[in-house]
């Protein structure tokens, strides 16, 4: 279903690939961006428990669209501080899905609260 595109003369990475290709699909489901919160409403303590909610969080909506990880087509990843950057792929590199999407990292000022410093926001394909 999805053909994934890293041409050749291009930087190659093994965190996300530069195209996605939908050949044919039935339903597409757009995921708001989600916050490294648990259930209470109460951000993770550090970079780490922030990717690993976020991540958690995303992949409910997945299940509950009945689609899972290797659905997912595109990803926008928010961060509030370039230093987050390595713990951030040190604990969403093992979390996301082995064969990524096409994938957008972008370092933000800010999210909609100080004390959040990811947001993911994703499409899935089915």
């Amino acid at each position: 279903m999805l053909r994934k595109f890293n041409p050749p003369g291009m930087v190659s990475s093994d965190i996300y690939h530069h195209g996605v290709e939908i050949k044919s699909f039935q339903r597409m489901l757009f995921i708001s961006g989600q916050i490294g919160v648990s259930t209470d409403g109460i951000p993770g303590k550090d970079i780490r428990q922030q990717t690993e909610l976020a991540i958690h969080n995303l992949y409910n909506i997945l299940a509950d669209a009945d689609m899972d990880a290797s659905d997912i087509v595109k990803t926008t990843i928010y961060l509030t501080d370039e230093s987050l950057l390595g713990d951030f792929m040190e604990n969403g590199a093992s979390s996301l899905p082995s064969h990524p999407s096409a994938t957008t990292l972008v370092i933000v000022k800010a999210l909609a609260s100080p004390d959040l410093l990811v947001e993911i926001e994703a499409v899935a394909a089915k």
